[in-house]
């Protein structure tokens, strides 16, 4: 599957499950760590929880192969590496400390239909 596609997709998964303030940052020639990075935060555990699950099962109806997932359990950052897309869904009080959207700076964003 593409990169864009399944960006796409986990974006779609995100916005069904009220993911809070989704973004989407384009590493392509910036990072050879992955294509995009989605980041976005849930209020509670359980939505955390539910969002990195969402993710995950989407993933596996794709046919995608999760090569990793961290912080499940703890809920405060909880990082899924699809490949070229790697998504790091945070607890809010969590994303505003690490704000890795300002050390990914240099990177676009992508737009959002």
């Amino acid at each position: 599957m593409k990169s864009e596609a399944l960006l796409n997709e986990v974006l779609r998964v995100l916005e069904d499950k009220k993911g809070h303030q989704i973004t989407a940052l384009n590493l392509q020639g910036i990072s050879l760590l992955a294509d995009y990075f989605v980041i976005c935060h849930g209020n509670s555990v359980p939505q955390v929880q539910t969002l990195a699950s969402e993710v995950r099962k989407k993933a596996g109806e794709l046919g995608v192969n999760i090569r990793g997932i961290e912080g499940y359990e703890a809920a405060r950052w909880v990082l899924i590496d699809l490949g070229d897309v790697v998504v790091h869904i945070f607890h809010k009080d969590e994303r505003e400390y690490y704000n890795i959207e300002r050390l990914w700076s240099d990177a676009k964003v992508v737009e959002l239909a």
